[in-house]
């Protein structure tokens, strides 16, 4: 067991059971800028790593009765078609190297920059979304819906991002008339078969380290519990800005550290000094 990757699993479940958002957003950063995990290996663990933490939140929802499998089964109509044909392509590229993961780094960065805007307007799209004419054509939501699953199962099988708070904010915009509760409920549910595809799919193509996906389940489980019982009691106010701030600091260093090319590994090193003959 590796305490700090436990730990680490631990305080993302704990955010992921407070707000609902956290399990892409902000491991696969703390996996790459803090423990030096390679992009490629980050997101298919992290992939595995949402799908387990969240089978918990999403019993809870279904226990509660706060998710519409309607919805459910319309997102995942264009995001499970959408995850394997990006899991075929991203088998047939091979092996990623530096130029693929800056692109991975890049394209999480953008990802994390929108879901931080999301987290910090999320009260104002919510009462923007009621004000809206609840009457919108029934075909147009249903067909809204699919394309908003194949577009989130794209983003989370490259990056892990975009079934969180950016697949719930357009869901509270396409549905305005259902609760939040709901809405959130739904967004965790149908995450689940997604993110274990798409994981599984990483797995099988060798980008997931089975040995810190166990450290960091051994955290996020009683973390994810913790934040569930305790989101009754958060103060939004407070947690919804410190959780853009933090993801937005993440989007930030990981667009550094793609942009930026690594130093040659003999720069710092001292210079070698010829043996007396």
């Amino acid at each position: 067991m590796d305490f700090l990757h436990a730990a680490a699993g631990m305080l993302v479940g704990m955010l992921v059971g407070l707000t609902g958002v956290g399990g892409g957003s902000l491991m696969t950063p703390l996996l790459v800028l803090m423990f030096g995990v390679s992009p490629h290996t980050a997101v298919g663990t992290d992939l595995l790593y949402a799908a387990m933490t969240k089978i918990t939140g999403s019993a809870v929802h279904g226990w509660r009765d706060t998710v519409d499998w309607k919805i459910v089964r319309r997102l995942a109509l264009g995001s499970i078609p959408a995850a394997l044909l990006t899991l075929v392509t991203l088998s047939y590229v091979g092996k990623v190297g530096k130029s693929s993961e800056n692109v991975i780094l890049l394209s999480l960065s953008v990802l994390l920059g929108i879901t931080s805007l999301a987290v910090l307007f999320r009260d104002r799209l919510i009462r923007f979304a009621h004000g809206l004419d609840p009457q919108a054509p029934p075909r147009q939501v249903e067909l809204s819906t699919t394309l908003l699953g194949a577009v989130i199962g794209v983003a989370v099988t490259i990056s892990s991002v975009g079934a969180g708070a950016i697949g719930m904010t357009v869901l509270l915009i396409l549905y305005p008339r259902l609760s939040v509760a709901r809405i959130v409920g739904s967004d965790i549910a149908h995450a689940v078969p997604l993110a274990l595809i798409a994981g599984t799919g990483h797995w099988l193509i060798g980008g997931v380290d089975s040995v810190l996906l166990v450290n960091l389940l051994i955290g996020s489980i009683p973390g994810v519990i913790i934040g569930s019982l305790l989101s009754t009691r958060a103060p939004d106010r407070i947690l919804q800005p410190l959780l853009a701030v933090v993801l937005a600091l993440s989007a930030w260093q990981l667009a550094v550290k793609a942009l930026t090319p690594d130093a040659p590994k003999h720069a710092m090193a001292e210079p070698a000094r010829s043996r007396p003959a």
